[in-house]
């Protein structure tokens, strides 16, 4: 298996891709009026694409994952470009902290770190923090499913591609449960060559995940929560497209 996308709500897709594009200095891939992707590749470690798709509405369920951009050092001379890219400041309570908390062209939160050692060789985005019910058991959960293991860090529990290289997952000690709306950021993983499918379906479910019932219409992957009831994607099988 393998974490592949990044995946954004947006209800203008092309604002918020031009954004994120600008942001990350990711390559497109793909243009559609409701569906853009564009890849982050890290040297020595792995590639992530950003996809960007359309909703209807402005999301209003409470963020369960966001990036944190890498500032360090430069977070100040960060913080004015994507400003320049029509970022905004943003206070969500967030009171006097060493990272600076904007919102993208749409209004979705994310942040800009301080300098840490374990964002070293991260790429553009330093951290993906998800919130949790129980970090010790979700990151067993999205280790098994990604491959990802675990490496020093400030949460609970974090995670990190074998490379050492590319972004940490950071599970995250939830500040209150799930609601029912969809999280306006999601992770998508596929099932390599050599993987079974069915397989993993079983394991998710084995391991506390569930296929999520959705009104979303006929889509080419299934959708699927974590144990803490975050939603990720299960794409087409590697070589199945």
């Amino acid at each position: 298996m393998r974490l592949e996308n990044i995946a954004i709500d947006a209800v203008n897709p092309v604002r918020v891709a031009d954004f994120w594009e600008a942001a990350l200095g990711t390559e497109r891939l793909t243009t559609a009026l409701d569906l853009i992707e564009t890849r982050l590749s890290i040297p020595g470690g792995p590639w992530l694409d950003i996809c960007i798709q359309e909703v209807p509405t402005p999301p209003t369920e409470p963020l369960r994952l966001h990036l944190d951009l890498l500032g360090g050092a430069d977070q100040a001379d960060v913080v004015d470009r994507l400003l320049t890219l029509g970022a905004r400041h943003l206070d969500i309570g967030q009171g006097e902290v060493p990272w600076v908390v904007l919102a993208d062209v749409e209004g979705t939160p994310f942040c800009v770190m301080e300098d840490r050692a374990a964002y070293a060789g991260t790429g553009p985005i330093a951290a993906l923090p998800l919130d949790s019910a129980d970090p010790e058991r979700d990151a067993d959960f999205w280790s098994w499913l990604t491959g990802w293991v675990d490496v020093d860090g400030v949460a609970p529990r974090t995670l990190r591609h074998p490379s050492l290289r590319g972004p940490l997952l950071e599970l995250c000690p939830e500040p209150e449960a799930k609601g029912a709306g969809k999280n306006r950021i999601h992770l998508d993983v596929r099932p390599e060559a050599g993987d079974d499918p069915e397989a993993v379906i079983a394991g998710i479910v084995e391991r506390g995940g569930s296929e999520l019932g959705h009104e979303w219409g006929d889509l080419p992957w299934r959708v699927f929560v974590d144990p803490s009831g975050n939603e990720f994607c299960v794409l087409a099988q590697e070589g199945t497209l």
